[in-house]
C-alpha cells in the first residue's frame, strides 16, 4: 500500500506562482510513474505533468513553459513548481503515483488551487 500527501496548495493572484509537494510512503520500492492531475468543478480529472523513476517527463500542453515537475527518488517525493498561474489553472490538484509494471495508482487527497483574476 502507498500513502500520497500533498501541500502547497492555496489562492494566488493570476501571475503568481505557487508550489506543491507531494510526499509517498509505504510500499514505493517499484518502478512507477508519480505526477500531478488536477480537477476543476464540472469538469474531468486531467493529467498536468508526470515523470516516471528514469526522469522522463510530460506535461499537459496548457501548462507547458509554465509548470516544472521534478522528484526526489530517495525522499520519495514529487513537487510541481506552478508560475504564471491563471484564472483557469484553479482546481482541486491530485498527487498520483502509479506502477508501470501493475498498472495500480495511488491518489492523494487533493489540495486546493485558486488563481484571482
Amino acid at each position: 500500500q502507498v500513502q500520497l500527501v500533498e501541500s502547497g496548495g492555496g489562492l494566488v493572484q493570476a501571475g503568481g506562482s505557487l508550489r506543491l509537494t507531494c510526499i509517498a510512503s509505504g510500499n514505493t520500492f517499484m518502478v512507477n510513474v508519480m505526477g500531478w492531475y488536477r480537477q476543476a468543478p464540472g469538469k474531468q480529472r486531467q493529467l498536468v505533468a508526470q515523470m516516471t523513476s528514469g526522469d522522463r517527463t510530460d506535461y499537459a500542453d496548457s501548462v507547458k513553459g509554465r509548470f516544472t515537475i521534478s522528484r526526489d527518488n530517495a525522499k520519495n517525493t514529487v513537487a510541481l513548481q506552478m508560475n504564471s498561474l491563471k484564472p483557469e489553472d484553479t482546481a482541486v490538484y491530485y498527487c498520483n503515483l502509479r506502477n508501470l509494471v501493475t498498472s495500480v495508482a495511488y491518489w492523494g487527497q487533493g489540495t486546493q488551487v485558486t488563481v484571482s483574476s
